[in-house]
């Protein structure tokens, strides 16, 4: 790799074990094996590399979760059982809140850069685009929702996606023994679905 990249791939640990603002770029060039002079010459500041950084991380643990579902995908096309939405939203929840212990800088880290939107104008302009991006992959991911094929869907299903997860997000942060589980949230999900008439049949 040539420094552009070792830039990057130092910008993302130190991301992860440092957080956002404790980042300082002698600790980019120490992580990368660099010098300073190339941050600015690639990236124009320690700023921009911190926010290409977050965007890729978050996108590596996006692609991680659409690995998963492939899989979980093919398993049931090979038994000839395709998931109903209500099971598929319920088994993603369970992929994503059982890899918290795995990905908990992760989250962390995001939690961070959400505090920092309202004073930080530049990380806001670069959150705008893969923030649409990232709706329309939990979309797909947790209720099997083609982008492509219907966008709108997507789109608002995708908004309901990233609040729930962003709430999930505050809640295990906080205290992860009472935190919900994929349990909890189908079941949530069901009870708003139902509305004030529990009898009405079952969506999944």
């Amino acid at each position: 790799m040539g420094h552009r990249e070792d830039l990057l791939e130092g910008a993302k640990r130190c991301l992860l074990e440092k957080g956002y603002a404790r980042t300082t770029a002698r600790d980019i060039v120490a992580a990368s094996g660099t010098n300073l002079a190339s941050i600015g010459y690639h990236y124009r500041s320690k700023e921009a590399l911190l926010n290409l950084a977050f965007i890729k991380v978050t996108e590596e643990w996006g692609d991680m979760l659409t690995e998963e579902a492939g899989e979980v995908e093919e398993a049931a096309a090979a038994e000839d059982t395709p998931q109903a939405p209500l099971d598929q939203f319920h088994e993603t929840w369970k992929r994503v809140i059982g890899s918290y212990e795995k990905t908990r800088a992760v989250w962390q880290l995001q939690m961070e850069v959400i505090s920092r939107i309202d004073t930080d104008p530049e990380l806001q302009k670069a959150l705008a685009g893969p923030q649409r991006e990232g709706r329309d992959g939990l979309a797909e991911n947790m209720l099997g929702i083609d982008p492509e094929a219907d966008p709108e869907r997507a789109r608002v299903a995708g908004i309901f996606c990233q609040a729930l997860l962003a709430g999930v997000m505050v809640q295990w942060m906080m205290d992860s023994d009472s935190a919900p589980s994929a349990q909890d949230l189908t079941d949530g999900l069901k009870v708003v679905l139902e509305g004030r008439n529990p009898s009405r049949q079952d969506p999944s």
